[in-house]
């Protein structure tokens, strides 16, 4: 039974970030509120990336050059400026801080243990036959793609592990050939994505960015070759361009902006809440974050010391945009109810900041990645852990389904 619970008064609100109580007689509609998007924003995108995609299948790599000069604040004038070459990024791999260099090793190690032991799990790598009643022998036989292309965001919210993440699983499957495009915002090449494209052997980088990326790597232009497959995130403009481009290559998925909910009780601690929400509200302006918890001693804790916080991260502006217009902290009557709000929202990434989450694993209904206990942060499967893939179109909240989740946990190290 759930026990009422008062709505927080408004000492305890905030204006960095929404507080929503499910005893409120408008909670629903507040929740649906928060997690919508604006589609007729999305209509002009997917208007704006249509002509993009159709530009480049006619002029190919002249369009990348205008495009790139355009968006990335550039003045490149031949195709030739816009690759990376194997050199560069071996030299940025040797250049790069050793501390970082070996928290890519060690990251770019753990998560081929982890693919090769995925790939083990599933048999003589997938393959299988059988023969049925009448003697007709029946089967299936998985071969690895020829060429996939990557793409990653690239300049100041450059994440090298996209490439460790998404290189790595396609070696380890047997792909042969791995292209990756990056923007590179006024010519700025960051050094460690580099360096992780080194590690994951990728062999061709170009610096081209965008809708466009996305479509060169569909249809292939004079530089940048067709590809079987992309992969990879960015932003509303290159989710939209994967979408379109979709039948003529296949795509990882449709992806939204990022999101983490987290279910917290007493055994979490603020400070780490708030920088798990953090994690993923420092992607983007649209990336959503979301505390759920009975606690009032929690909350009351994470509304205190947020401000602060925020203007101290590095990416201040970001997170604090983040959490204004699309974050939130629900308050609920106990575990169950949190559980309940949080398969209604269905997230990309669901942390069970709770002291005992193998109770509460069972009552995962739609979620992506899992994430077990106070000691287990969401970038655990961000960064070391391997690929996670769930379910990030918006169209999952009309049409609720089971979603099979990506489980990890971690011991504490004392």
């Amino acid at each position: 039974m759930i026990s009422p619970k008062p709505v927080m008064t408004p000492a305890m609100n905030s204006a960095v970030i929404t507080v929503l109580n499910v005893q409120a007689d408008d909670f629903d509609q507040s929740l649906q509120a928060l997690l919508a998007y604006d589609e007729e924003d999305n209509a002009q995108v997917r208007e704006t990336v249509r002509d993009i995609i159709a530009d480049v299948r006619v002029r190919g790599d002249e369009v990348l050059l205008e495009l790139t000069n355009r968006f990335d604040a550039r003045n490149v004038t031949s195709p030739d400026e816009l690759c990376i070459s194997k050199a560069e990024m071996q030299a940025a791999y040797e250049s790069i801080d050793p501390i970082v260099r070996g928290a890519l090793e060690e990251s770019a190690a753990r998560v081929r243990s982890y693919h090769q032991a995925q790939l083990g799990a599933q048999g003589n790598a997938g393959n299988w036959q059988y023969q049925d009643e009448l003697g007709n022998s029946l089967g299936q036989r998985i071969r690895a793609m020829q060429r996939v292309g990557i793409y990653t965001p690239g300049g100041k919210a450059a994440y090298p592990s996209t490439i460790l993440m998404t290189a790595i699983p396609a070696r380890v499957a047997g792909v042969e050939e791995l292209i990756l495009c990056v923007p590179t915002p006024g010519g700025e090449v960051n050094e460690v994505l580099l360096a992780a494209a080194h590690l994951a052997d990728i062999d061709q980088v170009f610096s081209v960015g965008g809708a466009q990326a996305v479509a060169a790597m569909a249809y292939g232009t004079d530089l940048v070759p067709a590809v079987n497959k992309i992969v990879g995130p960015g932003n509303i403009f290159v989710a939209t361009a994967k979408e379109l481009v979709f039948g003529k290559v296949g795509i990882d998925m449709i992806a939204g902006p990022s999101e983490v909910v987290i279910v917290a009780d007493d055994s979490a601690n603020p400070d780490w809440v708030i920088q798990d929400m953090f994690a993923q509200a420092e992607h983007d302006e649209m990336a959503q974050s979301i505390l759920i918890s009975a606690s009032e001693t929690l909350t009351a804790a994470v509304l205190e010391k947020l401000p602060a916080a925020i203007d101290a991260a590095e990416r201040s502006d970001i997170i604090r945009t983040s959490l204004s217009s699309r974050g939130a902290i629900v308050s609920v009557g106990d575990l169950t109810e949190a559980m309940r709000v949080a398969n209604l929202i269905a997230p990309e990434h669901l942390q069970l900041a709770v002291a005992d989450p193998e109770a509460l694993l069972d009552d995962v209904i739609h979620a992506g990645a899992v994430f077990l206990g106070n000691d287990t942060a969401e970038v655990v499967g961000d960064y070391t852990a391997g690929q996670v893939m769930s379910c990030r179109h918006p169209a999952r909240r009309a049409f609720p389904r089971r979603l099979a989740s990506t489980i990890f946990s971690r011991e504490p190290p004392w």
